[in-house]
């Protein structure tokens, strides 16, 4: 009763990202605490939320998957929103958490050991970088994808600024370097992560997705030959990946209605990479015609 629209399988790459974590995360927590820096610890909790992140982002994606039912018309799409805007939500905590840390810290006499620092988060650079690279072919069209590629990217970068904290305490001595560090991590975490909860959210109220402009969408339909009038607009996100449009066109003529339909289909899914499009073709604006007219949003 619906439409089969595939989603390719990043299952395996989701697999091979949470193994590669899960050992970064022992390796780095560990030789956090032998060495007292807060720089690794904290960074090791961020890669721990990213862990339970890239999870939730699996769990979504592999619902995403499920064929549609009577019940469940778009089938289990919309968790692909929920994993985005839980995984936002997670980050904004260990933000949170992070930040706090290391104002107590800066005012401690801890002094951690430089280059454990550096040897470990370079570790971190060569496996977040992987981690990235996995996600990187799906993160253009699926906002869930892109939020695993950005956190792993991020932490890519973030790793390589704990290996130049490790480096300027070894040569320095100066040991706020390591709480500072840390508070840059969370700064640039806040940075990545306040886009991703604006996206989700949006789409979790069904918003029209950012890569799309309403009004071209709008002035698309108007300049379609025959229609004459448009009204009851809406565009708004199955999922992280889909996008679906409902629209009442006004066409006075009658002929070629089929052929009119599957034309414009392919122009909205071309043009906008809309890829549920429902039409009502109407043959006059009165409202007797159509009710929701006078209530239209166009």
């Amino acid at each position: 009763m619906g439409h089969d629209h595939a989603v390719k399988n990043f299952g395996p790459m989701f697999a091979l990202g949470v193994g590669l974590n899960v050992a970064y995360v022992a390796i780095e927590a560990g030789f956090g605490l032998w060495s007292e820096s807060l720089a690794l610890l904290t960074d090791a909790g961020h890669n721990l939320s990213d862990v339970i992140g890239l999870l939730l982002a699996w769990a979504g994606h592999s619902l995403a998957r499920v064929s549609p039912t009577p019940r469940r018309t778009y089938g289990w799409r919309g968790t692909t929103t929920l994993a985005a805007l839980f995984n936002a939500l997670l980050l904004l905590a260990a933000i949170g958490a992070i930040a706090w840390e290391a104002i107590g810290r800066l005012t401690s006499d801890v002094e951690p050991a430089g280059m454990t620092i550096v040897a470990v988060a370079a570790i971190g650079v060569v496996i977040n970088t992987v981690t990235a690279l996995l996600f990187v072919s799906g993160c253009k069209h699926d906002l869930n994808l892109r939020g695993a590629f950005i956190h792993m990217a991020a932490d890519a970068g973030v790793s390589l600024g704990v290996v130049i904290a490790g480096l300027a305490i070894a040569w320095t001595g100066l040991n706020w370097i390591d709480p500072v560090t840390s508070l840059l991590i969370a700064a640039i975490i806040f940075a990545g992560t306040w886009g991703l909860l604006r996206d989700s959210f949006n789409l979790a109220i069904q918003s029209v997705p950012r890569n799309i402009d309403p009004d071209l969408v709008l002035e698309h339909l108007r300049g379609v030959e025959g229609v004459v009038a448009v009204h009851d607009l809406h565009i708004w996100a199955i999922g992280t990946s889909e996008t679906a449009l409902t629209v009442h066109l006004v066409k006075p003529s009658q002929d070629g209605d089929d052929e009119f339909l599957a034309k414009l289909h392919d122009q909205i899914h071309d043009r906008f990479g809309i890829t549920h499009t429902t039409v009502q073709i109407e043959r006059s604006v009165e409202e007797r015609w159509c009710h929701q007219a006078c209530d239209a949003n166009v």
